[in-house]
């Protein structure tokens, strides 16, 4: 068979192909616009001359948004949770027991049968007593119930405070003491957290569990609270008949609190309006998304990324089938081996995704390749460089008849790792590298659209788009937002600057929130309306803006250390070029003014280190200590320097020295958010002595 591949394949290659350059060609995607406030660079969307509300008559809130849908696509499914058949332990030969999940295939909730749940959830939160006055929490992992209790909510006014289900006890306390939160709605595990510091919580009267097997013991725990199960709220509700109390487009329908990368989480105030406005300008500028597109929704709904996405596939009549990270896919560690991942079994055609989760999707596919070798290994590479040439433009890039032989012969087993009928991905939450939009676009023919925004600007930002092969950006402004950049004299930017105008990055529009809850003086810092009314909010990022209008982000304020002969450290802009090393699963680059050269806390792949390790015969007894020896420090310092020269990093930017770590980052650790970025002042904290010993040594 790979005979027959190989002599039908080659010959194709010599073939004069039309050159089908399909970068944009310096396309006009932003223009300059004359904007009130600060004075700047400001450049809008090229095809919306005015900032888009909404894409609907009669449509400002979302709660109208979910029933217009309801009402237009009835008996189409909507809603699919997957079959939990069994949990078992399997234990490792190092004695660790691991939990593996037997999940069946998916159960289906109508558009109509979603409606009515909300109808009887919400009828049953005013039978509870819960009034439109009091705040409600939802606190669990993603899941259907996750919306349709935030949907419940809305259609009784209820503004609704979304806390990631990874969030530790101090700040999960803070946040809904804050929020004074009377009705708090979690999953079965996450009462288990609540049993703990129930006696920190001032407010809370009655708890929701989505799940319906409560457990007894944390039941008892939680006495003084009346404890329901979302089936049995839902049943109350539906005995009984209770007006709608709508909100209003102005009304605030969620306070999310970000997992922060410092200090305790801020609640963001986001209004119906603001989250209407970021829905329309996305659906305007995404291609054909419609009734028959599948989604895999895994990420965490309290992240504005996935709340929006998922309000999208609402809006066109789309289904949203549930999964998890821990059981995305055949291979993933919650999987019970021999079962099919989320992935395999949905055959979802639309995906969110933050660059974390598609590094590692890219690196699996490619340890995959490295262990087959021989034929399939120089297969693959390739047909890789042939297509990677045809984005670049090259006249000698495999186009037509070639390009769809590589992705039968090729890329197609590669494509089922995620189902096979991925067409689009949405990358959000961090800049994703032009080595993983490249492998995306090419072994999954898939179009990936990289997105810029934060939880004050509903995820509204900037948007590229999904037919632009070219790197390196983040797209125009989205239709609901300007972008305009002030200029950061310290760090050294300006408008000014050539061959682009460079400087702080300040997002003005629709989508722009209200403002931080009970904090007016951070809401003052970083929140100003100008003379025209438009409201902006400073971000704290730097950017620049390309020929085309689509900008670039390049740096962070925050990030930037001065060291102690007068150069600028970019941290983010440094970390971002050493974790391209295949030994490094995560990076945290630390700088001291105190000092004249960086350190860095490297957290090794396993995988990686301990192939070299095997085939340099060292032997070691665990992952701990083979990060110990010398050895192995070298090699990874020797990774870490050649990423930096192919970034073309400054001597003070390359970390003199690095500590090898062996246990990984997680959000359960406290050490990563939920969208997997780096928690900087908590590993400073808790990695203190560390650091210390980098720079006496």
């Amino acid at each position: 068979m790979k005979t027959v591949i190989v002599g039908f394949i080659f010959p194709l290659i010599f073939l004069s192909l039309r050159n089908r350059n399909r970068n944009r060609r310096h396309k006009r995607q932003g223009v300059y616009v004359d904007v009130g406030g600060e004075p700047g660079f400001t450049v809008r969307n090229a095809r919306f001359e005015s900032l888009v509300t909404s894409a609907w008559d009669g449509v400002t809130t979302l709660a109208e948004l979910l029933e217009h849908s309801c009402k237009n696509y009835g008996d189409q499914i909507f809603l699919g949770s997957r079959e939990l058949i069994a949990r078992e332990n399997e234990v490792a030969p190092d004695g660790k027991s691991f939990e593996k999940l037997h999940l069946g295939g998916y159960k289906w909730l109508t558009f109509r049968d979603a409606f009515e749940a909300v109808v009887c959830f919400s009828n049953g939160l005013a039978e509870l007593g819960h009034s439109r006055h009091e705040r409600a929490a939802i606190f669990a992992d993603t899941r259907a119930e996750w919306l349709l209790a935030l949907q419940g909510c809305f259609r009784r006014n209820v503004t609704v405070v979304t806390i990631y289900a990874s969030l530790g006890e101090e700040a999960l306390c803070h946040s809904l003491n804050e929020t004074e939160v009377t009705t708090l709605i979690c999953g079965s595990k996450e009462l288990k957290t609540l049993a703990k510091v129930r006696g920190q919580l001032e407010c809370v009267k009655r708890v929701i569990c989505l799940d319906e097997d409560i457990p007894s013991d944390t039941s008892s725990a939680l006495h003084g609270w009346r404890v329901l199960s979302f089936a049995e709220v839902r049943a109350l509700g539906g005995r009984v008949m209770v007006e709608a109390d709508l909100p209003l487009p102005a009304d605030v329908a969620v306070i999310m609190y970000t997992s922060g990368s410092t200090g305790m989480p801020k609640g963001v105030m986001m209004t119906h309006a603001n989250m209407v406005a970021t829905i329309s300008a996305v659906m305007r500028i995404v291609p054909n998304v419609g009734r028959n597109d599948i989604y895999l929704a895994y990420l965490p709904m309290a992240h504005v990324l996935e709340l929006v996405a998922e309000h999208i596939v609402v809006a066109v009549g789309g289904a949203i089938g549930y999964g998890s990270p821990l059981t995305l896919t055949d291979s993933s560690n919650k999987i019970k081996k021999g079962t099919k991942g989320d992935a395999t079994v949905l055959l979802p055609t639309l995906l969110a995704a933050v660059p974390a989760i598609i590094d590692r999707v890219r690196y699996g596919v490619l340890k995959q390749v490295d262990t087959k070798g021989g034929l399939s290994k120089k297969l693959f590479n390739l047909a890789y460089e042939r297509r990677l040439q045809a984005l670049n433009g090259s006249w000698f890039g495999a186009w037509g008849l070639e390009a769809f032989l590589w992705n039968l012969f090729v890329f197609r087993k590669i494509r089922k790792v995620l189902g096979g009928h991925i067409r689009l991905m949405l990358s959000g939450g961090a800049p994703l590298s032009a080595d993983a939009q490249r492998f995306i676009n090419i072994c999954f023919s898939a179009g990936i659209g990289q997105g810029y925004g934060l939880t004050e600007t509903c995820a509204g930002g900037a948007f590229s788009d999904f037919d632009d092969s070219s790197v390196g950006h983040v797209g125009p402004p989205v239709p609901s937002s300007y972008i305009k950049l002030i200029d950061w004299p310290e760090g050294g930017y300006s408008i000014n600057d050539s061959p682009m105008p460079r400087g702080e990055i300040v997002i003005g529009g629709t989508n722009v929130t209200l403002g931080y809850f009970k904090n007016e003086e951070k809401t003052r810092e970083s929140y100003k309306v100008d003379e025209r009314g438009v409201r902006w909010f400073y971000t704290g990022d730097i950017g620049r803006f390309h020929a085309d209008g689509c900008l670039e982000i390049i740096d962070r304020k925050k990030d930037i250390v001065k060291l102690q002969h007068g150069e600028y450290v970019s941290l983010g802009k440094v970390e971002a070029a050493l974790i391209g090393s295949s030994y490094v699963d995560n990076v945290m680059l630390h700088a001291d003014p105190f000092h004249s050269y960086c350190v860095a806390l490297v957290v090794a792949s396993h995988e990686a280190l301990e192939k070299w390790a095997s085939k340099q015969g060292i032997t070691y007894s665990d992952i701990s200590e083979l990060c110990k020896k010398e050895e192995a420090m070298k090699e990874v310092y020797a990774s870490l320097l050649k990423e930096a020269k192919n970034s073309r990093l400054e001597k003070f930017e390359i970390p003199a020295k690095i500590k090898l770590l062996c246990n990984p980052w997680t959000p359960e650790s406290g050490l990563v958010t939920a969208a997997l970025k780096i928690k900087r002042e908590s590993i400073r904290k808790t990695f203190d002595n560390e650091l210390k010993e980098l720079y006496s040594s």
